[in-house]
């Protein structure tokens, strides 16, 4: 995957589940995964539990910020699924998003904690186009 100026960009969300809500929200997120596996434009997506501590952890790659605002526009109701099991606790994103979506994280960041972090220097190995497949 070419590194460009203002990508990849990765998302590393941090979301505390709602009390009796851990399979609910579980649920949630695989058919969220599903559909953006078939119609999304990112690269990568992964969830990771702590059930423990009742936090889940979901890492997407994008390839650009344009794959960013296609997959806000097309998986909003899916995004709500999951949300209505958990709340955002903090967003970190890692790269250079354009001014648009910075602007869009600026506004969500008026509620919860939002980091970017610049890109310094790397690679990726991961093939692919960022287009949904």
């Amino acid at each position: 995957m070419p590194i460009t100026s203002d990508a990849p960009i990765l998302f590393h969300n941090t979301m505390r589940v709602r009390e009796g809500h851990w399979e609910a929200f579980r649920v949630a997120a695989e058919r969220a995964v599903r559909f953006t596996e078939d119609r999304a434009p990112q690269i990568m997506v992964e969830f990771f539990s702590d059930e423990e501590n009742m936090l889940a952890h979901s890492f997407q790659l994008y390839a650009d910020s344009e794959s960013i605002r296609t997959h806000w526009r097309i998986s909003s109701d899916h995004i709500g699924d999951v949300m209505e099991h958990c709340s955002v606790e903090r967003l970190d994103v890692y790269g250079r998003p354009d001014s648009g979506v910075s602007a869009s994280l600026e506004s969500f960041g008026r509620d919860l904690p939002i980091s970017i972090h610049r890109r310094i220097a790397g690679f990726t190995r991961l093939g692919g186009t960022g287009g949904a497949g």
